[in-house]
């Protein structure tokens, strides 16, 4: 019950302290700006999902690879000397 009654008390303060802070802009607002943003974002995830496609590539590759067991070494392949 002391739990419940302090985790009551901790979420009342929570929500004053919330209620008493100023509201403070963090998205501008300048269409210029909100423009500029939107196009960061935009350019970012799609390098998130170019490296995503690429480190799949790579990796069917590996497997192709290993399927065909050229990573492996011969033992019967002839030696220049």
């Amino acid at each position: 019950m002391k739990r419940f009654i302090l985790l009551l008390m901790l979420l009342l303060v929570n929500t004053v302290i919330v209620w008493a802070e100023d509201k403070v802009e963090v998205f501008p607002s300048v269409r210029y700006d909100q423009f500029t943003i939107y196009q960061n974002l935009a350019i970012f995830w799609m390098g998130i999902i170019g490296l995503i496609i690429i480190i799949k590539i790579k990796l069917k590759e590996i497997e192709r690879i290993q399927k065909m067991g050229i990573d492996k070494e011969e033992k019967d392949v002839p030696l220049l000397d």
